[in-house]
């Protein structure tokens, strides 16, 4: 079984503001939980127990929180102090708390239980057939914010994204990594589709398609919807 976990917490939140502007993205509220809260929450729920968060804009505010909170898993906070370095490279950044396969994962996503079988079943698939990165995706008319635009298209599983060609797919913010896919890579700074586009050529970049409706923290518009929802 896969028992770690990275969550994304490094960013600015720009399409926030200005709610971003003295509080990090994953600290706001939907309902009476934060984002990063309802995150922590479901990977507990999938019986992970160790975590790691990056953190840079306003990173404090989540380190100072983490402290008070006393969640149930081990959380390591990584700071990405000088700059930060994109999704790929905060990965990579923290590769040494995720020395085995783990999940890499969004809080903008409202995770909830209903998406427990089919993280099941991602981590099933990804364990017996070995593979080196698997993608959790919808089709993009489950989302709640319609100006969302396709990132993929998926064919007999593989994921696919040609140009001048119609993107069906949205990417979830959930995958699962084998830390191999890191390797060789000399940057610092890049972003993870650097090493997606490099796996899309050797057809080794999976997804499973899930069935729930995508509710995704992507603006201030979606924001209050989904406050008043």
């Amino acid at each position: 079984m896969i028992k770690k976990a990275m969550i994304l917490a490094a960013g600015f939140g720009k399409r926030l503001k200005p709610l971003t502007l003295n509080c990090p993205k994953p600290l706001l509220k939907i309902g009476k939980k934060t984002l990063l809260t309802n995150t922590i929450d479901f990977l507990e729920h999938c019986k992970i127990n160790e975590i790691v968060i990056n953190v840079h804009y306003l990173g404090d505010q989540i380190l100072e929180y983490i402290k008070k909170k006393k969640f149930n898993l081990k959380i390591n906070i990584i700071e990405e102090k000088d700059k930060i370095l994109d999704t790929g490279g905060g990965m990579l950044n923290a590769i040494k708390y995720l020395n085995d396969n783990f999940y890499c994962i969004n809080p903008d996503t409202l995770w909830n239980l209903d998406y427990i079988k089919e993280i099941q079943k991602m981590e099933s698939d990804f364990l017996i057939n070995k593979k080196k990165c698997l993608l959790l995706v919808v089709d993009k008319a489950k989302s709640f914010d319609k100006s969302l635009k396709g990132d993929f298209n998926l064919k007999n599983g593989l994921i696919q994204r040609e140009k001048n060609e119609e993107l069906k797919y949205i990417y979830t913010g959930l995958q699962i990594v084998n830390p191999e896919i890191f390797s060789n890579i000399k940057d610092k700074v890049f972003s993870i589709n650097k090493i997606w586009n490099k796996l899309i050529q050797n057809e080794q970049l999976h997804a499973i398609e899930s069935n729930n409706n995508f509710l995704h923290v992507s603006n201030l518009e979606v924001f209050n919807k989904l406050n008043i929802k």
